[in-house]
Parts: structure tokens; C-alpha cells; sequence
């Protein structure tokens, strides 16, 4: 027997090495969709982009799926009107926004904005009735909210730059209120399928949606360049498929409070990738938005100490069921 399969610490070892490169694949994925888009006459559109994300997202994770749960992989008939709102809500729409606000925004502001999933799922969630409302957590949210509203309205209004700056730091946020519903509507789906079951046929249900995202769009530029391919290689590698494999691998190492911590290195990692490669700036107001989300989502995330508590921190428990708002950031 594989001695890494039964020992505990190895496995959350793995876990928490599996979780780093899923930050590092997803804190990079703004700036790789930058590099991809480029020029608007040399480079691949936001919908041009989604259309290759959706088409070998849905190959790669269903044929993985496939190799590694075998029968399993199908879903019950009840279960396919669900899974076919999370493919609008959690790949088309999400897609469509993300990429349409990274195009327009900053490589910083998009790693920052994006960190506001779990805020947004817990609001949602209590809203729906599936967790109760917490003082904590509803603080959370609110000053969570006010970073955010930061990083969309500074420097508004001083340069045609900056609208599209505000434009694109709207779509982000709307992406993430978007992804946030698709968690929500994931939850009863993954009390009953394993996760990369569900993201897998998530991807493969969006298929239906590429006739009216490609419709009078190239899928490649006249003259695409080898950076331009390597950039899209790297999108279609790592934050669209082996993100979500390695996501899925952690969870069953380690525990939901810890894989919802790891999102805290993707902000560091687009930040860091936007000021050493496109020379971004962040300024005292980026900087003042970030503290404020990061507290917000700490806030969230983490649970609030005494009651019902064990003696042992939340990183230390044993590998849980899994969690809706505990999946990567798309």
C-alpha cells in the first residue's frame, strides 16, 4: 500500500502543495488573459477566449472524470436541470464577465476583486436560508464591500483610462456575484457527486452555449504570435484545467477553512505579476482596499473563536466533506 495514501501528515503535505500552485495558477491568470488579449487587432477577444476555455475545459475534466470515477461520472436525471444553471452561472456567465472586466481593468485590481467569492457566497447563502447570519461575518462582508467599492471608483473620472478601469472593476465584481450563485446552487450537487464529477460535466453542459458566444467572432487573430500561443497554452493548461484537478485533490487532504485561506495568495500573486511585468502602480488607495478586503475576508473565512470549538485550530482538522464555498476561483 502506498504509505502516502494512509499517513496523515504526508497527505496534508500534498494538500497544502496542490493548494499553493492552484494560487499561483489562478494569481497568474489575469495577467496571462492581458498577454492574450494584447492589442484588440493582434490579439484573442474575451469571447474568443472563453469559447477555447469552455471547449478544452469540457474535453480535458470529463475525460479525466471519466478515468478516474469511471461509472460514477454520469449523473441522475433529477440532478441535470441544476447542473445546467451552475454551466450558466458558474462557466458562461462567469467567463463573459471575468474576462470582459480583465481586459478592462488591472492585472492588481482583478487578483484583488476576485477574493470577493467567499464574501459574496456567504451573503448569498444566508440569504437563501443555508447558513445562519453571524455578526462576525456579516461585518465581514460590509468592509469587504468597502474595499471593494474602493478599488472600483478610484481614480474615476480622471482619464478615459480610468472609465475603463471602473467598467472592468464592475464586470469582476459582477463575475464573482455570478460564480458566488453557482457555488450556492453546487452545494446539494456536491453532497452527492464527486467534485470533479460536477465540474466536469459544469464545463461539458456550457458546450451548449459556445454557438452563441463564438457567433461572428474570430477564434484566432489574422496574424496570432508565439507569445500569444504560449500565453493561451497556459490558460487552457493550468487555470482552466489542472487548477481544478489539484483543487479537487486538496480538498480531500486537507481541511474547507484551510483551502479558504490559500485564497489570500492569489491577490499577492496578480498583484506581484502586475507591478514586475506590466509596471502597475498600486497607490495609497489600492493598497487601502486591499487591507479592507483582506479583512473582510478574513472575517468570513475564518471561524470565530469559543463556542463549539475543539481545542485544536480550524487548519488541523481532518480532511472535511466538501464545501460549495470552498472551490477555486474561475
Amino acid at each position: 500500500m502506498d504509505r502516502s495514501s494512509t499517513d496523515p501528515g504526508r497527505r496534508r503535505l500534498e494538500g497544502i502543495a496542490a493548494l499553493v500552485m492552484v494560487q499561483l495558477c489562478f494569481g497568474l491568470f489575469p495577467l496571462a488573459v492581458k498577454m492574450v488579449h494584447g492589442e484588440e487587432a493582434t490579439g484573442l477577444s474575451p469571447r474568443a477566449l472563453s469559447a477555447w476555455r469552455i471547449a478544452f475545459g469540457g474535453v480535458s475534466l470529463f475525460t479525466l472524470a471519466l478515468v478516474l470515477h469511471g461509472p460514477r461520472i454520469w449523473p441522475a436525471r433529477r440532478d441535470l436541470s441544476r447542473l445546467a444553471l451552475c454551466a450558466f452561472f458558474g462557466v458562461v456567465v462567469n467567463q463573459l464577465l471575468a474576462l470582459e472586466g480583465m481586459v478592462r481593468s488591472t492585472v492588481t485590481n482583478a487578483g484583488l476583486l476576485m477574493t470577493l467569492i467567499p464574501v459574496f457566497t456567504y451573503g448569498l447563502a444566508v440569504l437563501v436560508r443555508q447558513e445562519k447570519p453571524r455578526l462576525q461575518r456579516t461585518l465581514g462582508i460590509a468592509v469587504a464591500m468597502v474595499g471593494a467599492s474602493l478599488l472600483i471608483l478610484r481614480d474615476r473620472g480622471t482619464a478615459e483610462l480610468s472609465g475603463r478601469h471602473l467598467v472592468g472593476n464592475f464586470l469582476i465584481v459582477s463575475n464573482c456575484l455570478s460564480y458566488a450563485g453557482y457555488l450556492i446552487l453546487a452545494g446539494p450537487l456536491l453532497g452527492r457527486m464527486p467534485p470533479l464529477v460536477v465540474i466536469a460535466w459544469v464545463f461539458v453542459l456550457s458546450f451548449l452555449a459556445l454557438p452563441l458566444i463564438t457567433w461572428g467572432e474570430e477564434l484566432l487573430p489574422a496574424e496570432p504570435t508565439a507569445s500569444m500561443w504560449a500565453w493561451l497554452t497556459f490558460i487552457l493548461l493550468f487555470p482552466t484545467s489542472l487548477a481544478y484537478f489539484l483543487n479537487t485533490y486538496a480538498l480531500a487532504r486537507v481541511s474547507a477553512s484551510t483551502t479558504a485561506v490559500f485564497i489570500y495568495l492569489q491577490p499577492l500573486v496578480a498583484g506581484a505579476a502586475g507591478v514586475f511585468v506590466l509596471k502597475e502602480t498600486l497607490g495609497i488607495t489600492a493598497l487601502l482596499a486591499a487591507i479592507l478586503l483582506f479583512l473582510g475576508i478574513g472575517l468570513v473565512v475564518l471561524r470565530p473563536s469559543g463556542r463549539n470549538r475543539s481545542s485544536a485550530p480550524a487548519w488541523d482538522e481532518p480532511a472535511p466533506q466538501v464545501r460549495s464555498s470552498d472551490e477555486p476561483v474561475a
